[in-house]
């Protein structure tokens, strides 16, 4: 017997398709929910921009969703290998996939940090300080100690990947997933019951056609990508881990569900609350500082403010682990395939590189501010080299391999292998083999233009 097929042989599984389905929901469940999709929907229209993500969220994530899934349980492969099983000349994408986790982990981890640091300070008393114009950015300026708060968020995350499939991924979610939508409906609670904030839920939730235009699609867009954990080689991964006997059909409905519903209560909990305080202009102007600078003002106006905001980072932290466990776990189901390595060895290269690439992200709002790529610091620059180009690339490969390449049957029999029955089936061979790479295509020559100048984001 072969390596490789030893390899396969020892794979972990989830325990149960509700352990699959907590596990996926909270790689999709993350920061992309509650700290990137507030701010976005402030800055593109409020309730239009939200109309156009659950549109794109029910049609074309579904759809990427399901194919990415399905390939990885049909496969049982890793990123790295699951491609190049599907379709030989396809198999370049494998090493596409396996580097936007790679990419993505250090960041996310420093911004982790971040979090991490907001929530101490709410639960030691600190949430005053918090709420000074200077406390963020000289926080991220000091040469020490976010690297600190980066170092244990990367520990955390390692940890629970260290206990494996079962014992760490499977048995962590099953806890924080339930956790993070009941603190998410206590907080969306009290948003209602503060005076004033129904103007505040009505630009949330009111669509306003007048404040459509082409970059709310391709922000809604690249928004379910970092939301919906899609063209990480997060879904293939956990694909991979799924069991025969498991309903991909329903978990995959299960899990857009979840996502939706958790990216609409977080910004539920943030905009209306910044419209109350700040107006439609306060919210917009916050943009990414929205979590960070905004949300701790308000926090020190609310007259039981300390609480609602150790509740509010306590959830983000939760939200942010979950979904770093994923990344790593796609970088280390990886790297298991690639080099044939244990688990352990696999885990401690992963540490290695998020550390390489985690300091420069977190140093470059300080020490290092004046070392640019394309004149961005270098967490923005990662952040746009995953999110804005690789992400939409191997989204668009992905459609255009099971579209027209292996045809779509080869998704939907491996989604329905059981006699289940796919909802949406037709949907998925439209968006799969013409919308998805439509859109993909427009967003990958928006953001492009974007980067130059041409067209504003």
């Amino acid at each position: 017997m072969g390596k490789n097929e030893k390899d396969e042989k020892r794979r972990s599984s989830f325990t149960s398709g509700i352990g699959f389905v907590f596990a996926a929901a909270g790689s999709a469940v993350g920061l992309g929910n509650l700290w990137r999709f507030p701010y976005l929907v402030a800055q593109y229209g409020g309730g239009i921009f939200i109309l156009v993500y659950i549109i794109l969220a029910l049609t074309f994530g579904f759809a990427l969703m399901a194919t990415e899934i399905a390939i990885g349980r049909k496969t049982q492969k890793s990123p790295s290998r699951a491609y190049g099983a599907i379709h030989k000349k396809f198999g370049f994408l494998g090493i596409f996939a396996t580097v936007v986790p790679i990419i993505i982990l250090p960041y996310y981890c420093v911004i982790g940090g971040w979090v991490l640091k907001y929530m101490v300070t709410f639960i030691t008393g600190q949430g005053l300080s918090a709420a000074s114009d200077t406390y963020f950015s000289e926080f991220i300026a000091a040469p020490v100690q976010p690297l600190v708060y980066f170092a244990i968020f990367l520990a955390a995350t390692a940890f629970i990947i260290f206990l494996g499939v079962n014992k760490g991924i499977e048995k962590i979610t099953k806890v924080l997933m339930p956790l993070l939508v009941v603190l998410s409906i206590v907080i969306c609670i009290f948003v209602v019951t503060i005076p004033g904030s129904g103007a505040g839920i009505k630009f949330y939730l009111l669509p306003d056609p007048s404040k459509f235009s082409l970059m709310t699609v391709c922000s809604a867009m690249g928004q379910m990508f970092f939301s919906m954990s899609l063209a990480m080689g997060i879904m293939v991964t956990y694909g991979s881990y799924t069991k025969p006997e498991t309903n991909l059909s329903k978990s995959v409905n299960q899990i857009e569900i979840f996502d939706t519903v958790i990216a609409l209560l977080a910004g539920f909990m943030v905009i209306p609350v910044i419209y109350v305080f700040s107006g439609e202009a306060g919210a917009k102007a916050n943009g990414p500082g929205l979590l960070f600078v905004a949300l701790p003002k308000i926090f020190e106006q609310m007259a039981i403010g300390r609480v609602v905001g150790i509740l509010f980072f306590v959830l983000v932290f939760f939200a942010a682990l979950t979904s770093s466990i994923s990344i790593m776990e796609a970088v280390v189901s990886s790297f298991i395939d690639m080099f044939h390595i244990t688990r352990r060895r696999a885990i401690i290269f992963a540490i290695v590189i998020a550390i390489v690439l985690g300091v420069p992200s977190s140093m470059g709002n300080g020490l290092w501010a004046n070392f640019t790529i394309l004149g961005m610091d270098f967490l923005t620059f990662l952040d746009y080299l995953s999110n804005s180009l690789i992400m939409p690339f191997v989204a668009l490969c992905t459609c255009l391999l099971i579209g027209w390449f292996v045809g779509p049957k080869t998704i939907t029999d491996e989604i329905t292998r059981n006699g289940e029955k796919m909802g949406r089936r037709k949907l998925y061979n439209v968006m799969v083999k013409y919308v998805a790479p439509v859109l993909l295509a427009i967003i990958l020559i928006t953001y492009s233009l974007a980067q130059f100048g041409v067209v504003t984001m």
